[in-house]
């Protein structure tokens, strides 16, 4: 098809509405499914890795809102997927590509949404409704085109606020693996790893697997006893969608790694239920952190990172103070610089420290790949410790 045809073929789109629950509309052309949706509206920063955002399972319930203007230039490959699935409820972009140029693309962006269901929007003003969400906060949305867009807009906005709420939502069962499967270590073994998976990353068990590490991925039900079965040498919480003030499984589950003294290792859901198994309380943000620009400081350093995030909850801890908690001394090791957001917890009597961000960072950037390298030294000091341990009996 000639880039006339599929400009032709763009302009002649079904139109389509975008409806906020509190009542503003912008109006586009149907961009990948045809139909109606629904999620909570937040926005994506990042100007690239894309099909990382839209197969991330944090994503989860949300319509993603792109702030690049320009979206789905390098097409859709087979390679780049987080998932095995898209996982946006929503898409939502400005100027869509006519037409796909890279040597990896298999299809466009277009055709892989509309192939997955996946109902967006193109050819709205972006930038006005991404200050409409950062003054007002993310909220429940609506997109309909088709004949789904035909209906008045006060039904239409009736029905957007009969979603559910992002806030006291329970997802993490909904995205995570039904069963256990292991992703072996690259190279020579050292180190096993139970990932109990609240909305893994098919790339957070590859940086582990890059450093000798055998990761056995575990479903967000996993019991101690699915843990213990491993002989794990350290346990890793996963990134994942939903409210952290639902996931008390999840924190019961941490709280007995922690009693076993077993290295831990958290991201971003996995350091909000790392915060509430120490005792500190989750909030929910007003417009929350996503895309791949976030400066972040690790405080144990004083370095400034920037990093790649996607999380609307954060973790309510003082930030400058050493808090006591039921498993020995804690401190926020991470800050957002934009915010001062919570982005980092570390326990200084146990081996334990997770972050709010995405590490792996498969689209980029890099800076906080170290992070795997610490969770590698936490297990072997922690092996190590055990070793003179024994000799110190056997003496």
């Amino acid at each position: 098809m000639t880039t006339a045809a599929r400009g032709a073929v763009r302009r002649t789109a079904p139109h389509a509405l975008l409806v906020l629950e509190d009542g503003r509309t912008f109006r586009g052309r149907a961009y990948g499914a045809v139909g109606e949706t629904f999620g909570e509206a937040v926005f994506s920063t990042g100007m690239t890795g894309y099909q990382e955002t839209l197969t991330d399972p944090s994503y989860h319930r949300q319509v993603v809102v792109m702030t690049a203007p320009h979206v789905g230039n390098t097409g859709v490959n087979d390679e780049d997927p987080e998932s095995k699935r898209i996982w946006v409820a929503g898409y939502v972009v400005r100027d869509p590509a006519r037409v796909p140029s890279n040597w990896r693309s298999r299809r466009s962006l277009d055709e892989e949404l509309a192939d997955q269901g996946v109902v967006g929007i193109s050819g709205i003003d972006t930038r006005a409704l991404t200050r409409h969400l950062r003054e007002r906060g993310a909220m429940r949305v609506g997109i309909f085109s088709g004949p789904a867009a035909e209906a008045g807009e006060e039904e239409l906005l009736a029905r957007v606020r009969e979603v559910p709420a992002m806030q006291g939502a329970d997802l993490c069962g909904e995205v995570a693996t039904d069963e256990p499967y292991v992703v072996p270590a690259i190279g020579e073994k050292r180190y096993t790893v139970a990932a109990v998976d609240l909305g893994i990353k098919g790339m957070t068990p590859h940086r582990m697997a890059e450093r000798g590490i055998e990761v056995h991925v575990l479903p967000a039900a996993a019991t101690p006893e699915d843990i213990d079965a491993v002989r794990p040498d350290g346990v890793f919480f996963s990134n994942g969608p939903g409210d952290p003030a639902t996931a008390d499984d999840a924190v019961a589950l941490m709280r007995g790694v922690l009693d076993r003294g077993i290295p831990l290792f958290g991201i971003c859901f996995g350091n909000q239920i790392l915060g509430r198994a120490l005792g500190f309380g989750t909030f929910k943000l007003k417009y929350g952190h996503r895309g791949i620009n976030q400066p972040v400081q690790d405080r144990t350093t004083g370095k400034v990172e920037i990093t790649a995030h996607n999380h609307g909850f954060a973790v309510d801890a003082p930030v400058d103070e050493v808090s006591e908690t039921p498993y020995g001394r804690a401190e926020v090791s991470h800050v957002c610089l934009n915010d001062g957001v919570v982005e980092g917890l570390r326990l200084l009597d146990r081996p334990a420290f997770s972050v709010q961000y995405h590490p792996e960072a498969a689209a980029g950037p890099h800076d906080a790949a170290y992070l795997f390298d610490r969770f590698v030294a936490l297990m072997r000091d922690n092996h190590q410790h055990s070793v003179n341990l024994m000799e110190e009996q056997r003496a």
